[in-house]
């Protein structure tokens, strides 16, 4: 027999409600069948199976909220091989950010990557998830004395955790890297300890998506040595621009907004300045080939990043079809995985509120995050004389650790003229 465990969907879910199963006891599945719908802290998402095989058991029924990751949800017979679901793969791997409660209060420091894909004495490598080898490098354990028991032969946590140690010289766990930090995280108090009573307010549960906002937004502003850096922009032209391309748009049904124009001038300027496109890791500085810029969008209970992927190479048109169907399907909790995870750069856009200026958090490990205002009518000089223009400030948030005060600078000197002379976005 083989367990379906919860999948981890996404690198932030802990927890998750089973909302739908497609199948029930007694069914045979084949690869690629849907077999239940889960709703994560972001989306509700479809599970299919890898193998086929015939179900013995629902172990968790329909409906079932807090359903932990790596729970067994189903069971299937084993008859040639029955993998879990494709996500379930990622399981454990998504789950050494958000594994468990006690391990998540362990350190405030991310955890480490996991060390790269060992190789067997004869040159082959050895499969084993990443959670799987960084266990292995934090106990000593050597891989190649271990048979897998994950989806065919892969090595697994369970796998490791019982196994004896090696060689390998155990790598510092984040747990001691902290205490030996001298740094302890600060305790939060109760309203009862800060002097207000109870029944004179509301207290509204945190679902999975404030908890994993909270905590990477924690981590984000402990762990990352962030700057801002300010520009003003005039927009009287890209607002005239807009307008033109709106009027020849129109009967497409396509209507383009600041942001789609705010999108394109940062993917643009990535390009130009290549420097600010890039993430920090413990084995250098990732310089991304693309400017895959995640957009954030607010939803009921939390926030949520959908990626403009490659938006250097596409027009406004399509920036826009594409971030309004983004937006759309991210309030419908509709999105996948992979539309939501692996953005390069963000723009967080709160012109629309009225919001004059702000700074962001950093979305690790991406390098920058850009904050964009309202534009408003202000006054400035031009050519020693007071006019009046529509101005829009822009604040770019950086991670000193990878893009630095000149460079940043490079970039809102490249986005600048962009945004104020957006003629040249159209070509």
């Amino acid at each position: 027999m083989t367990d379906i465990l919860m999948p981890a969907l996404s690198p932030t879910m802990e927890e998750g409600v089973l909302a739908k199963w497609h199948v029930k006891v007694g069914d045979v599945v084949s690869a690629g069948d849907v077999i239940a719908e889960i709703e994560t802290d972001k989306a509700t998402m479809e599970v299919e199976a890898v193998d086929e095989g015939e179900v013995l058991e629902i172990l968790v029924p329909e409906g079932a909220e807090g359903v932990k990751v790596n729970t067994p949800i189903a069971r299937l017979k084993d008859e040639g091989g029955v993998a879990a679901p494709k996500p379930a793969a990622k399981a454990e791997e998504a789950s050494k950010a958000v594994a468990t409660p006690a391990e998540a209060t362990k350190a405030a420091a991310p955890v480490a990557p996991a060390p790269a894909a060992p190789k067997s004495d004869s040159g082959e490598r050895i499969f084993a998830s990443p959670l799987a080898r960084r266990i292995a490098a934090q106990n000593g354990v050597d891989l190649k004395s271990i048979k897998g028991t994950g989806p065919h032969g892969r090595i697994v946590k369970r796998d490791v955790e019982g196994a004896p140690k090696g060689a390998a010289q155990p790598a510092a766990s984040t747990a001691t890297a902290a205490a030996t930090s001298g740094i302890a995280p600060r305790q939060a108090q109760s309203l009862a300890q800060m002097g207000i009573p109870d029944g004179s307010y509301d207290l509204i549960p945190l679902d999975g998506m404030k908890k994993a906002v909270a905590r990477r937004m924690v981590d984000s502003i402990q762990n990352v040595p962030h700057f801002p850096l300010f520009i003003d922009v005039e927009i009287d032209q890209l607002m005239a621009v807009r307008a033109k391309v709106n009027k020849m748009l129109e009967p497409q049904g396509i209507k383009v907004s600041v942001n789609d124009f705010v999108i394109k001038a940062a993917a643009l300027a990535l390009k130009i300045v290549p420097e600010a496109n890039a993430s920090y890791t413990p084995e250098g500085i990732a310089m991304h080939h693309n400017a895959d810029v995640s957009m954030a969008v607010a939803i009921d209970g939390g926030l949520i990043t959908p990626i403009i992927k490659k938006a250097e190479t596409k027009g406004l048109a399509q920036i826009a079809t594409e971030s309004k169907d983004l937006a759309k399907r991210a309030r419908e909790r509709k999105l996948k995985p992979e539309e939501f995870q692996g953005g390069t750069f963000s723009v967080s856009n709160l012109g629309m509120f009225g919001i004059k200026s702000f700074s962001s958090i950093i979305n690790e490990p991406q390098g920058c995050i850009m904050s964009v205002g309202a534009g408003e009518q202000r006054p400035v000089v031009k050519d020693g004389q007071l006019a009046v223009a529509t101005v829009m400030t822009v604040t770019l948030t950086c991670d000193h650790r990878v893009v630095d005060g000149a460079t940043g600078a490079r970039f809102l000197q490249a986005f600048k003229p962009l945004i104020e002379d957006p003629v040249a976005m159209l070509a």
